[in-house]
């Protein structure tokens, strides 16, 4: 079992892969850049929205915007803060226009979910809205059927209490929704405090083949490539890879 110090180096790693990450070419075209998630690499309440928009994709963090400003005070009204929480996206870059994620989007980018479940270890993970809910359960079942309840689901390697939410910003327009999603998230410090489901059996791997050692040619000196009009900035920063 990896250490806290472990999981999150290899958390940095993913950042890293999905900051580089070419999968989708129109979204890798368009971005300014990747939004990995941010908040506590320890976290065990996470959040998963749908995608990125204009100011999350300037920005480089998820939620900066109304529905954000929206989460984080219906956050504070049970005594959590952003920085107790992990908060993510189903896609990690912006699509263009704010248009609907397409399904080999969403197909593309779910690896980068995943692991980040894996390593963050969360005990609740919060869908927010129609498109991470259908994701992480892998149901067509809609957000107004599932709002509110919990379950126990397997994401990937780990066993969570899924628990859909409508999203902060369907809730700026719609005063009932609102009402709903502030009842539903009182309900998190309860199921906070449940104890972890029974988690998988890990899958078993071969043994590893360990090649005979050669002796290797000098490698030529690497020449570094000049920066590119639009790409991602040398330096990351640390708010994007989720280490508050």
């Amino acid at each position: 079992m990896a250490t806290k110090d472990e999981r999150r180096a290899q958390l940095t790693d993913v950042y890293h892969e999905a900051r580089a990450c070419t999968r989708c070419p129109e979204l890798a075209s368009t971005r300014t850049q990747v939004v990995f998630g941010a908040g506590n690499a320890d976290a065990d309440l996470m959040f998963v929205g749908e995608a990125p928009g204009a100011r999350e994709d300037e920005q480089g963090i998820p939620f900066v915007g109304a529905a954000g400003k929206l989460l984080d005070e219906l956050l504070g009204e049970v005594g959590l803060q952003r920085s107790d929480v992990f908060i993510a996206n189903v896609l990690k870059c912006r699509p263009p226009g704010n248009r609907d994620p397409l399904p080999a989007e969403i197909e593309n980018c779910s690896d980068y979910l995943m692991r980040q479940v894996a390593l963050i270890e969360p005990r609740v993970v919060c869908t927010l809205g129609n498109f991470s809910t259908k994701l992480l359960r892998a149901d067509p079942t809609g957000i107004s059927r599932l709002h509110g309840q919990a379950e126990i689901r397997v994401i990937g390697e780990r066993a969570v209490r899924l628990y859909p939410l409508f999203h902060p910003a369907a809730a700026l327009y719609t005063r009932s929704l609102l009402d709903t999603l502030r009842s539903d998230i009182a309900r998190l410090p309860g199921l906070l405090e449940l104890a972890l489901p029974e988690q998988p059996e890990p899958a078993e791997s071969e043994e590893p083949v360990v090649p005979e050692p050669e002796v290797a040619a000098p490698a030529p000196e690497p020449v570094s490539p000049a920066p590119s009009a639009g790409s991602e900035p040398d330096e990351p920063d640390d708010r994007q890879l989720g280490l508050f």
